[in-house]
């Protein structure tokens, strides 16, 4: 299984980049899919996330910013993120749970950097 995201780079603040995390080796729209973030300093926190079943949650730090979605054609997930601040500077990795077994996989991470 190999989950590749990427999309980060510098962004200024208020702006809308979109991260990709392409999958292979797993179905996502068949499994729970989710974007964690770590920050200089801080333990990595979930973000937002999908369950198999099309559910979704979010951080209260993003909810209204930042929309999770897949496309089940590409087998890709995406991560809308809107308004960016600051604080929303970190490294963003993808994550996705296979529901039989419950094996957990991580994407390799990408970062974003909003400058004020």
């Amino acid at each position: 299984v190999q989950l590749q995201a990427f999309g980060g780079g510098l962004v200024q603040a208020g702006g809308s980049p979109r991260l990709s995390c392409a999958a292979s080796g797993i179905i996502l729209s068949f499994n729970d899919v989710g974007w964690y973030r770590q920050a200089p300093g801080k333990q990595r926190e979930l973000v937002a996330s999908v369950a198999s079943y099309g559910g979704t949650t979010y951080a209260d730090s993003v909810k209204g910013r930042f929309t999770i979605s897949r496309d089940k054609a590409k087998n890709t997930a995406y991560l809308q993120m809107n308004s960016l601040e600051p604080e929303d500077t970190a490294v963003y990795y993808c994550h996705a749970r296979r529901l039989s077994g419950g094996s957990d996989y991580w994407g390799q991470g990408t970062l974003v950097t909003v400058s004020s």
